[in-house]
This record gives structure tokens, C-alpha cells and sequence, in this order.
């Protein structure tokens, strides 16, 4: 199975929590990491912006990203998220072997 690393960004703890949650509930994730307090700043609609968001990385194999960012999408309050799927190449079997258990591989 391949593995990768979902990383989320949030506009606030609240939804990062709803989101985490949701994953969890429809076993698209098997752990989700909930980082507070990142500022970002990038260029949107031609202006620069910068303001506090809450990243979340969501824990899955690769053939649930499709539905995990389907899932993202319905409950995130942004037009545009930051979704995006990050491969993971290694790690610990012990660890990898559980997190497919959890999302039902």
C-alpha cells in the first residue's frame, strides 16, 4: 500500500478539529496532526496577504486522497483549500501497518 501525508490548511483550530474529526469518523485518515498558530502569506486576486491559519495533516494511503479531499472540500469554508498530497517513501512498518488498519487496508 503507499502512504502519503495530506496537508490541510485551516482558518481556524475549530475547523481544523471538524475536519480532523470527520476524517477520522469515515476512517479516510488514520491520525490527523493539528499544528496551531502558522502564519502564511501568499498573493490572492493580484493583493498580498498574510493572516494566521491551523494546518492539518491527515495520515492515509494514497487511493483514499481522492475521497479525503472530497471530504475536505465539502466541509472546508474556502473557496480554493489547501489541499495537497505529499508520498510517504518510508517509516517505521509498525506504524504504517497500523495506519492501514485503521483506514481499512
Amino acid at each position: 500500500m503507499d502512504f502519503v501525508f495530506a496537508y490541510i490548511t485551516t482558518k481556524d483550530k475549530a475547523q481544523a478539529l471538524e475536519i480532523g474529526k470527520a476524517l477520522i469518523d469515515e476512517r479516510l485518515a488514520g491520525c490527523v496532526n493539528i499544528i496551531d498558530n502558522m502564519t502564511s502569506i501568499y498573493r490572492w486576486e493580484g493583493k498580498v496577504q498574510s493572516h494566521s491559519e491551523v494546518i492539518l495533516i491527515a495520515k492515509t494511503s494514497a487511493d483514499k486522497f481522492g475521497p479525503l479531499s472530497n471530504k475536505v472540500k465539502q466541509i472546508h469554508s474556502d473557496n480554493c483549500p489547501c489541499i495537497v498530497s505529499v508520498p510517504v517513501t518510508g517509516g517505521n512498518w509498525a506504524y504504517l501497518n497500523w495506519l492501514s488498519s485503521e483506514i481499512g487496508g
